[in-house]
């Protein structure tokens, strides 16, 4: 394995420390507009959609990391998308994924992937945000996880519900609710209970006010600081299509983060929890 790839989880460790650090306020993008009206879907088909907001030295509160992965405006080179243990390489190389179709959205999302499963027939939409976008990321997560947030896309000539509309929304990256603040605003507006996946650096104390307005139960967020990488969420999103109890999603996140992190799956367990 290239020596880079041997010390992100360092330097995912120590990222997260660097809310006394100066930086560019964060900048928000124009709010997401929800179409008017989007296409019925079909509910029976089961949709997962992650929000990436881009590792970003310049843009995030982090402790910054080389250039080349911490540039939050080039996707393919960075640390939570690119990289070995990014999102978009980590599922792309899955045996239990098929990678559909790649598009870039806007400037604001710089890339959808949108996956389907082999065993159960899901699918998995990711969104890569341009890293200095982090707030509009969060925001749109949030609105996702409350119903405010809803929409469709067309996959293998099915029409699927995403981001509101999907049955689980995840969102991954540097936890910007350390650096800045957003309005509760983000009141269920539909009845609907979803499931949800933080992986962000101390993501239940940070996210946990907003996130229980919105109704979503939180299958996995952490207590601390963490490596927020892509075989964590495999791992969850594996056990979350095998039908696990939202017990068994944690432990299964646990063991791959210990794994992958060379820790006691005791630690892991102690830092990643769930409702």
């Amino acid at each position: 394995m290239p020596f880079l790839y041997r010390i992100i989880p360092v330097l995912f460790f120590f990222s997260c420390q660097g809310r006394s650090r100066a930086v560019s306020s964060p900048v928000n993008a124009p709010a997401t507009v929800q179409p008017a009206a989007y296409l019925p879907f079909d509910s029976s088909i089961r949709t997962i959609h992650v929000l990436v907001a881009l590792c970003d030295n310049r843009y995030q509160g982090i402790v910054p990391v080389p250039a080349k992965i911490g540039n939050g405006q080039d996707p393919a080179n960075n640390l939570y998308w690119g990289c070995a243990f990014g999102v978009r390489t980590f599922f792309a190389a899955s045996a239990d994924w098929v990678l559909l179709r790649t598009k870039r959205l806007d400037s604001i999302r710089l890339q959808r992937l949108v996956f389907r499963h082999r065993r159960s027939g899901s699918y998995l939409i990711a969104d890569a945000y341009d890293g200095q976008y982090i707030k509009a990321c969060t925001n749109d997560f949030l609105k996702s996880c409350a119903g405010q947030l809803k929409d469709t896309l067309q996959a293998e000539g099915k029409t699927i519900g995403i981001h509101g509309n999907a049955r689980l929304v995840a969102y991954t990256g540097h936890d910007g609710l350390m650096d800045f603040t957003l309005p509760p605003t983000f009141g269920n507006t539909d009845g609907k209970k979803r499931d949800a996946i933080i992986l962000a650096c101390i993501s239940r104390k940070y996210f946990g006010p907003l996130l229980a307005s919105t109704r979503a139960r939180p299958l996995v967020w952490s207590t601390g600081l963490m490596s927020p990488e892509a075989y964590t969420l495999h791992a969850a999103v594996d056990a979350y299509l095998s039908n696990a109890t939202p017990a068994e999603i944690r432990n299964r996140a646990a063991k791959a983060y210990a794994r992958y992190q060379h820790c006691s799956e005791k630690a892991a367990m102690r830092l990643l929890t769930g409702e």
